[in-house]
């Protein structure tokens, strides 16, 4: 009869590393200090947009 450990495909011992899941793993590279000026740019296009969208931009009109 195999070892308990075998059959969960974890060895023996000490637990190995747990692999992160794909959210965690996005989390981490949007946070990162390298992505840090791609990650303000999107945001800062993003509330343009939705600005420009929203009934906010008539303010932008000049006035008749």
């Amino acid at each position: 009869m195999p070892p308990k450990g075998a059959i969960r495909g974890t060895a023996v011992g000490r637990p190995g590393q747990q692999r992160a899941g794909y959210a965690r793993q996005v989390i981490d590279e949007v946070t990162s200090p390298e992505n840090r000026s791609v990650v303000t740019a999107v945001t800062f296009f993003a509330a343009g947009v939705a600005f420009l969208h929203s009934s906010w931009s008539e303010i932008l009109l000049p006035p008749l």
